[in-house]
């Protein structure tokens, strides 16, 4: 007799195969026609057949009830998604990009990061509840790096081939990729000096200088330098490799394609077994890989890399959508911090860091005049202001932090009194943002393009109904009309029996950010 299989595993395929499917078939449609963010979709998904409503995903069995090993799956799948996602948009970027674009690059990467950290950390510590500030400082760095994942939504397909310039789509993909591997300091700053001084922000000149000479040594000299070096040296070597070896053609078009998102797991095991930044090696790899944009151009006609990046998009989000803790956003769950977190607090919260996050800073970065040539305008500068979407990585730097409350801080692998509520607060707060930036950063290209619609019908019907109408100016207007639609349809019907695409609907394309054809002839060699 045939046995139903009703494993996890049978039935996160199930649900997968079935979003997957369905989308598939209406996805140009919502991404091109309605601009409609995938990442939306798919948390919705992950959302309704999450524990919350019909439990077909419930994460929390695949590691047996046991939380720390589901915080565990949680950080290394959003590790996976980040490295690729990261990976891939340093190898998409310009030859020399870096080199070219360092002045803008480091502008925003550098007073722009940390201003949108100090930002952040502030709105925290002002909105979410009395902590200390050490502890917002930590809120914060969670929340100040730009989302690759959904940052690459906005970035690529029809409307951004029409609305945004090559140079700025190119800047902010730079940025989205770089500064999740610079976020490491900015937590780690926070979280070193919350070990030495018990969260508080007074204390001793040796346990502040302790924390400060650890952060220098381990964070910025270990972790992130090295990354940079061990990136380069390997994205280098990858390249000339890869080179000759694409000349003695012994390497097949499928491993080709491939090879960054290899080179981007070969980073995630090797960063991992020394204590490395992954992400940030990962990025300082895809650059050196495409230095000279050889890499890039072979790849571009290709479909692999995009899929795999729809594929990975799709993956995590619907993961977070099971996996968010709803329930922490319940007054009820959060006990003693019942008074400092209510829905209004964290909706209030969200506002302020949409608003006053990014725009503001990026606003005065433009005024400078750091940002130019790649923003040109006060209105591209609002685009880029607004557009700092919150997604994977945030979860990712979340569990970072509690990762590292569990390993140094406390007795015997158990987090500290004053930690362990820190974490009650960074789940809360981390993840109503980064549902909060999914739907709003989804919904505001869809939102914009309807609000212009309705603004010029209104618009036109106004400026009709002004108009003094004729009998024979009617009669004239009807007849051209008519003439010119039987014209169209003509075409159209002509055009369709000849084997080509509907007029009006054009054809699907991968979804790359665009480069401009002057400046790839004109770039420096």
């Amino acid at each position: 007799m045939p046995t139903t299989r009703t494993s996890d595993f049978h039935v996160v395929c199930a649900v997968f195969g079935v979003f997957t499917t369905v989308f598939a078939f209406v996805s140009y449609l919502l991404k091109e026609r309605f601009y409609i963010s995938e990442s939306l979709f798919a948390l919705i998904a992950g959302i309704i057949s999450g524990p919350d409503v019909a439990e077909l995903v419930v994460p929390i069995r695949w590691a047996n009830h046991e939380v720390e090993s589901l915080e565990r799956v949680t950080l290394n799948l959003t590790r996976l998604a980040l490295s690729i996602q990261v990976g891939l948009a340093a190898c998409q970027l310009p030859g020399r990009f870096a080199r070219t674009a360092w002045r803008p690059l480091t502008g925003i990467l550098g007073p722009g990061m940390i201003g949108m950290w100090l930002v952040s950390s502030l709105l925290a510590w002002g909105i979410c509840g009395p902590m200390p500030f050490l502890h917002a400082l930590a809120v914060g760095a969670c929340i100040a790096p730009t989302d690759p994942v959904l940052a690459s939504t906005v970035l690529r397909g029809r409307w951004a081939d029409g609305h945004v310039p090559g140079r700025l789509a190119r800047l902010i993909s730079a940025e989205s990729g770089a500064n999740d591997g610079l976020g490491y300091p900015f937590l780690f700053l926070a979280l070193w000096l919350i070990k030495y001084t018990d969260g508080e922000e007074a204390g001793n000149d040796d346990e502040v200088g302790k924390a400060i000479g650890l952060w220098f040594g381990e964070t910025i000299g270990y972790v992130v330098l090295l990354s940079v070096v061990w990136g380069a040296a390997v994205g280098w070597a990858a390249r000339k490799a890869l080179r000759l070896a694409d000349s003695l053609n012994y390497v097949d078009k499928e491993s080709f394609y491939a090879f960054s998102i290899l080179l981007a797991i070969l980073f995630i095991g090797t960063c991992g077994l020394v204590g490395s930044d992954d992400i940030l090696a990962c990025f300082v790899a895809g650059n050196a890989l495409s230095w000279d944009d050889w890499f890039r151009d072979k790849t571009a006609p290709d479909s692999f890399e995009p899929t795999i990046d729809m594929l990975l998009n799709l993956a995590a989000f619907i993961y977070l959508g099971a996996v968010c803790p709803w329930e922490s956003f319940s007054q009820t769950h959060l006990g003693e911090l019942e008074a400092h977190l209510p829905l209004w607090r964290l909706v209030l919260f969200a506002i302020a860091i949409l608003t006053l996050r990014r725009l503001p800073i990026v606003l005065g970065l433009y005024k400078t005049g750091i940002l130019n040539p790649n923003v040109a305008s006060l209105k591209e500068a609002m685009f880029m202001g607004f557009f700092g979407p919150i997604g994977v990585s945030a979860i990712f730097y979340l569990h970072v932090a509690l990762e590292f409350f569990r390993q140094h801080v406390g007795p015997e692998g158990e987090p500290r009194e004053d930690t362990e509520k820190l974490f009650e607060v960074m789940q809360t707060v981390v993840w109503f943002i980064v549902i909060s930036s999914v739907i709003v950063h989804g919904l505001s290209i869809f939102a914009y393009q309807s609000s212009q619609y309705i603004r010029y019908h209104t618009k036109s019907r106004n400026h009709e109904k002004r108009r003094h109408y004729s009998v024979s100016r009617f009669v004239r207007q009807e007849q051209e009309w008519f003439s010119k639609l039987k014209t169209d349809e003509e075409q159209a019907t002509e055009h369709l029996r000849s084997g080509g695409d509907h007029p009006k609907r054009p054809k699907p394309a991968f979804r790359r950010v665009k480069f401009d054809v002057d400046e790839l002839n004109n770039r420096e060699q």
